[in-house]
């Protein structure tokens, strides 16, 4: 398996860890029988819960544009130190981007996102020039 393909399943395992982590605060507040319900009555996430919600939302938004760029580097065989590399920093901006978007780091937040769809242009441009 290339590396490209490790980050995608790197980032794939990513987005379960931030959805149980995000689910274990939530249940944190309003409490785990609350959450096995249809959750109509309960209140929102508040806090690291509703941030952790957002790092992981945000996440899907950005790793189906990622997947797609890798996914088309694959299919076309190609695979280089650019391509490599990009996807190595996708997901370490990606690991970056969801602790500080937990802990309330707004401005390093912003720049770990920026680099992440830098990476995934990068792929894009990499594949098909």
């Amino acid at each position: 398996m290339t590396i490209e393909l490790y980050s995608l399943t790197a980032t794939g395992l990513l987005l379960l860890v931030l959805a149980n982590f995000s689910a274990a605060l939530y249940g944190g507040q309003v409490g785990n029988p609350a959450l096995m319900g249809n959750r109509e009555t309960i209140p929102g996430p508040e806090g690291a819960a509703r941030r952790a919600q957002r790092a992981h939302q945000n996440l899907i938004e950005n790793a189906v544009p990622f997947a797609i760029a890798v996914l088309v580097a694959q299919a076309l065989h190609f695979s280089t130190p650019i391509t490599k590399g990009a996807t190595l920093a996708f997901i370490a901006a990606r690991v970056v981007h969801a602790l500080v978007y937990i802990a309330g780091i707004p401005v390093v937040r912003t720049l770990a996102w920026v680099v992440g769809v830098v990476a995934t242009i990068v792929i894009f441009v990499a594949t098909l020039v």
